[in-house]
């Protein structure tokens, strides 16, 4: 049987072109179908109105029945078809309601057919079937892997195998320049892209280039709402009337700040792809309209979650994290499989994971996916997962002292009962708990978000420090380096006394070299990124330092804008068109005289003060005296 690779779909006047690949003789195929016509679908019967519109489109009626996603009840719909595409979004604009009218024709096209981009297609019929079929030893790994979820999901057992399915198939080799790229290819990105295509059904080229999840997302569900006869709902449908509004994020519990030895910190594997997927997250299971299922409520969000049917983006989204997490991210890892087969396992996991954890962000903004109560429902049951385990380990005897999102630190912590916890949230809570680090030292300051820790080998876990954000020069950088380095070797409170002595030195000296001069310009340089437009922003009374250097480069003749990334020295206070200034450009600063060592100092202890505070150190810097203030 001859068997080709769908490559794109193109429309051309009211005629579809498909392009397919045969490998067996490396070339393009194209296939048209002129009698495939636009349609968008509105009530049925018809009012005066939508008979009229129609009429004056001169389109094609056909009444035709699909299930309501909401209600899950068969309606009957009529299927209004035009000769020219165009016609679609204008006719949609004078009809009193009509559906599906956003969907491009091409891809349209694919859904209704049940076509596969990426994928290995056969001839059947006159038409095309995607392959879905695999090796026997492939069979028995799926089943191992995945078996056990046929006996109580088996719509996600199914969509599992199908995409198990499409993954595995070969990826053909096709010359650049016939996929349309012009550019030379870059072999992951475009493994990447095939895998892509058969997942949320794009055409190649398009995969290749799009960075736009929320078009992955919106053809993916469009392919299964299409495939399973369930009508696309509108954006506002979707919304369930609401307009978007501020949702709750995430729950952060405060460091209980301190040092702290022997720390494990234990994720949840994709928090809230998993509790999209285990507690039945969809637009049509949010707020149902069973009464028997009003009492299965949300933990304070007030919205309650169907118990009677399976949602069609929980099943989506739990078999994408499952091929993630129980297939994809240990063959990255298995010694098994050549180097090649885990860097392209280790590509897919990477796939996979951005797919699932942008499934929330659409929920709370992008037109056509965006649902308020879904989105609140997400983080509800998020912060619901972060607290209980919270409790839990304080039950247990285990020590929390942070958690983040979708992370809970546990001080001095015995593996025995981070393995009762973890065993414990996957009973109760019905997700995964994984010890993600474990770091001899760590530190926690009072700021939320801004920690360090040190592992097992020395190496330093540095997150939301000021003192190493990007925009630091790189002298306050090397500092911090050099302190964190001192604790590389701490395994006991003897040994952390010392390191804190040693910490305490490096800053001393590093503030003795600021006023002795010894240190390079290059060292000095702030790093910064205009948010604003820098024109607009020197009428404003007062003058952040990024755009006082941003308004002596325009001056200078130098084009400035918005997103532009500026870099300044600080320097004395000097004035610049009757404003006072407090930096220069770095290429308008001449020597370390003009240089505000006092400022660096103070922006040193500044930033070394926030990591270090719970460590019982404190940098108190005193103004150097000169000669002179004595005899004031």
């Amino acid at each position: 049987m001859e068997t080709l690779y769908l490559i794109d779909a193109k429309a051309e006047g009211n005629e579809v072109k498909l392009k397919f690949y045969d490998s067996s003789k490396n070339e393009l195929v194209e296939f048209q179908d002129n009698t495939y016509k636009s349609y968008l679908l509105v009530p049925y019967p018809l009012s005066k109105q939508d008979e009229d519109t129609a009429s004056s489109f001169q389109g094609e009626i056909e009444v035709v029945r699909k299930r309501d996603l909401f209600t899950e009840e068969e309606r009957e719909f009529a299927k209004v078809k035009f000769l020219n595409p165009i016609l679609v979004r204008k006719a949609a604009k004078k009809f009193e309601k009509s559906w599906e009218n956003e969907i491009e024709f091409a891809r349209s096209y694919a859904y209704d057919h049940g076509l596969v981009f990426g994928a290995l297609h056969a001839m059947k019929d006159n038409g095309f079937t995607p392959v879905l079929s695999f090796p026997e030893s492939l069979q028995d790994k799926f089943e191992s892997a995945f078996g056990a979820v046929k006996s109580f999901d088996m719509l996600k057992y199914s969509q599992l195998e199908r995409w198990f399915t499409l993954l595995h198939q070969p990826v053909p080799q096709i010359r650049a320049e016939l996929l349309g790229i012009s550019d030379e290819v870059d072999q992951e990105r475009y493994y990447f892209a095939f895998m892509l295509s058969r997942l949320v059904n794009l055409p190649v080229q398009e995969a290749y280039t799009s960075r736009r999840v929320s078009d992955w997302l919106k053809s993916m569900m469009y392919t299964y709402l299409r495939k399973n006869g369930v009508l696309i709902p509108t954006s506002k449908e979707l919304r369930k009337g609401y307009e978007p509004y501020v949702v709750a994020g995430a729950l952060t519990v405060a460091p209980k700040s301190g040092v702290y030895f022997n720390t494990v910190v234990a994720d949840f594997e994709s928090l809230y792809p998993s509790c999209i997927d285990s507690y039945n997250l969809s637009y049509e299971t949010v707020d149902c309209n069973h009464e028997t299922c009003k009492g299965n409520r949300v933990s304070e969000v007030g919205h309650h979650i169907c118990t009677k049917r399976r949602g069609f983006l929980s099943l989506l989204i739990g078999a994408l994290k499952d091929l993630r997490i129980h297939w994809f991210k240990p063959l990255s890892k298995s010694s098994n499989i050549s180097a090649k087969a885990k860097q392209q396992a280790e590509a897919l996991a990477k796939l996979l994971k951005l797919i699932t954890v942008s499934s929330y962000g659409v929920t709370v903004r992008i037109h056509g996916l965006a649902c308020p109560p879904l989105a609140e429902s997400i983080t509800g049951y998020g912060r619901y997962a972060l607290k209980t385990t919270w409790k839990l380990a304080e039950k247990s005897g285990l020590h929390p002292v942070y958690g983040d999102t979708d992370s809970i630190f546990l001080e001095n912590a015995s593996p025995e009962k981070v393995r009762w916890l973890i065993n414990t949230v996957k009973v109760k809570l019905k997700l995964d708990l994984a010890v993600e680090k474990h770091y001899s030292v760590c530190v926690l300051p009072k700021a939320k978000k801004a920690y360090f820790g040190i592992f097992e080998d020395g190496s330093a876990d540095l997150k939301g420090l000021t003192a190493v954000k990007s925009n630091s020069p790189n002298f306050i950088q090397n500092v911090f380096q050099n302190c964190v380095k001192e604790l590389s070797h701490v395994k006991n409170a003897q040994e952390y006394e010392l390191s804190k002595e040693r910490i305490i030195k490096i800053v001393q000296r590093a503030i003795r070299d600021l006023r002795n001069g010894i240190f390079d310009l290059k060292d000095m340089v702030y790093s910064v990124r205009l948010y604003h437009d820098p024109v607009v922003k020197l009428r404003s009374k007062v003058l952040p330092q990024p755009y006082q250097c941003a308004a002596q480069l325009i001056a200078a003749g130098k084009a400035v804008k918005k997103r532009d990334t500026v870099t300044f020295i600080k320097v004395k206070p000097f004035d610049f068109k009757g404003r006072r200034f407090t930096v220069k450009p770095v290429e308008h600063t001449r020597s370390v005289s003009e240089i505000n060592i006092e400022d660096y100092i103070r922006n040193l202890t500044t930033a070394l003060n926030q990591t270090f505070e719970p460590m019982n150190i404190k940098f108190e810097v005193e103004k150097e005296m000169k000669l002179s203030d004595w005899f004031k």
